[in-house]
């Protein structure tokens, strides 16, 4: 099941009437099919592409919806991205999203889970696409 954060209430609404119910159906939207979705009115091309690159993190890379999330807000926001990444800017970078969201509370993010996200890229991205 999609389960969005509760700003994208709009375009949870217009994937949920488009019965775009899970991560892959997302993960699998072309440009096309997001801006037809857009025309509407009320759901936004750009926070749909985001929500897309989410999925696609979520299930070409393995990680958590929250996760891919947290990356996007980050600047990442492809596998390839991902697997480009340096470890230790992308350290650095989470850990400051991750201040400005939680405030001094301990960072989620580790650099052994942060390496791990990084080889799970690596091979998602060495993968030949279906």
């Amino acid at each position: 099941m999609l389960r969005l954060a509760s700003h994208f209430k709009a375009e949870a609404a217009v994937l949920q009437a488009a019965a775009i119910e899970t991560w892959p159906d997302l993960a699998a939207l072309t440009d096309g099919d997001l801006r037809r979705l857009a025309s509407s009115g009320r759901a936004s091309e750009q926070r749909l592409i985001k929500l897309r690159g989410q999925a696609r993190l979520v299930v070409q890379v393995g990680l958590e919806p929250e996760e891919a999330a947290l990356l996007l807000y980050a600047g990442i926001a492809t596998t390839q991205g991902l697997a480009e990444a340096s470890h230790h800017q992308l350290l650095v970078q989470l850990g400051r999203l991750e201040r400005s969201l939680t405030g001094m509370a301990p960072p989620r993010v580790d650099g052994i889970t942060l390496q791990r996200w990084i080889r799970q890229a690596r091979q998602a991205a060495a993968r030949p696409p279906n």
